[in-house]
């Protein structure tokens, strides 16, 4: 099996349009989440959500492009912009016929299909629809432009397993990777959901927050007053590259993949197994394909999304799994800052756990004030501040609708 490694990252979002502006934010414990500004929300049950602020396209791509592109495509495009720059790769010097994509997304152009159907209710007698109507909204579409705007040849296609499903793309790339089919993989995800359809629908099945009063404080993982998610949107990716490709062209290694699990709690469409039977499974099993202990393992970043039954099965798989060494685990929420991207969620929590190796900072999980009595009290849960601490390996939670669970670990590169 190849080594496989991350050599570039890119994030966009409602704390930073960039991973520096991201991480900054996030250890600073600063919230993302405020009132909806791209349409009225007056009317719906919740009216505050982790919107993208002040996003000009433009500075990726021209306007023909981006009329073209729905919003999560365009989020794509900007995270891509980035993480190439970051990884100092040129890419007209490779054969890309071994560089690839893998895109997650959970729910793909919401915006658009709206967008349509509502202009077509208006006059059903005359059905008019966009040419692009199909392009921008199907899911793999953020793929398909990524590839074909940096001519990549290899691997490409996109991963939707709701929540999971950026996490699921960096797991499958990982694995593609080490099994010598391609050299490198971008791999991430894009979420753009904030819309009528998408506030209307996940309110109406009662999962996200009504903390109308006070939206900066409602994304509360493990508070015993917490009262569903916050929608958020965004991207984040991270080049995957084969170790002996990366250490040929001098490149930068942020963390190595040390392994990946996969499980499914096969329990309910919505909801979490209250016994996190699923997710202690994936755990375990990322764990034993990393060739590590869990006693190994020091920062667990948290599916976390501020639902009661959610946060409560995930502290009990972790408390399960790390039973042994709970006395020096680091546990946080970042979703508690940035709301549920979605699809995106994965990714931008890896590159979270990337930039905790890289500067010996554990991420805080903010407006944790009382703590739920029925999580155990011995989970470090780091709250409310970040925290200063050595890390060397790190393991990423994704739970989606569905009872689809991936875990991904991340370990420092050391030669």
């Amino acid at each position: 099996m190849k080594r496989v490694v991350v050599t570039g990252i890119g994030a966009i979002t409602p704390i930073g349009k960039n991973v520096n502006e991201f991480w900054n934010n996030l250890i600073a414990g600063k919230s993302g989440v405020s009132k909806i500004t791209r349409f009225d929300a007056s009317a719906f049950k919740t009216q505050f959500a982790g919107e993208v602020k002040d996003f000009d396209p433009l500075q990726y791509m021209s306007k023909s492009e981006a009329r073209k592109m729905d919003l999560f495509s365009q989020y794509a495009i900007a995270v891509m912009d980035e993480c190439v720059k970051d990884s100092g790769i040129k890419l007209e010097d490779f054969d890309l016929g071994k560089f690839g994509v893998i895109w997650g997304t959970g729910i793909g152009g919401i915006q658009s299909f709206e967008e349509e159907v509502l202009n077509f209710g208006k006059n059903e007698e005359v059905p008019r629809f966009s040419p692009f109507f199909i392009t921008k909204m199907i899911s793999n579409m953020a793929a398909g432009l990524i590839s074909i705007r940096y001519a990549l040849r290899g691997v490409s296609y996109t991963t939707t397993s709701a929540c999971a499903s950026s996490n699921n793309a960096i797991v499958d790339a990982f694995n593609i990777i080490r099994l010598g089919k391609a050299k490198a993989i971008f791999a991430g995800g894009s979420e753009a959901c904030i819309s009528k359809s998408g506030l209307g629908g996940f309110s109406s099945m009662k999962a996200i927050s009504q903390r109308n009063d006070a939206p900066d404080q409602a994304s509360r993982p493990f508070d015993v007053s917490r009262d569903g998610f916050v929608m958020a949107e965004g991207g984040g990716v991270l080049m995957l590259e084969e170790l002996e490709h990366a250490l040929k062209r001098g490149a930068k290694i942020y963390a190595e993949v040390a392994g990946g699990g996969f499980a499914s709690d096969a329990y309910h469409i919505a909801a979490t197994h209250p016994d996190g039977i699923g997710a202690i499974a994936a755990m375990k099993d990322a764990i034993e394909e990393a060739g590590i202990s869990p006693s190994d393992v020091d920062y667990v970043s948290t599916h976390g999304t501020s639902t009661p039954v959610g946060d409560l099965s995930e502290c009990k798989a972790i408390c399960s799994v790390f039973e042994e060494s709970l006395d020096k685990l680091h546990v946080s929420a970042t979703k508690s800052m940035t709301g549920h991207l979605l699809g995106a969620a994965g990714a931008v929590e890896a590159i979270a756990c990337i930039k905790a190796m890289e500067t010996g900072i554990i991420p805080p999980t903010i407006n944790l004030d009382e703590l739920d009595p029925a999580i155990d009290s011995k989970l470090n849960l780091t709250p409310n501040k970040a925290v200063k601490k050595e890390v060397n390996v790190c393991l990423n939670n994704t739970f989606g609708f569905g009872g689809h669970i991936i875990v991904s670990i991340f370990k420092k590169y050391k030669g």
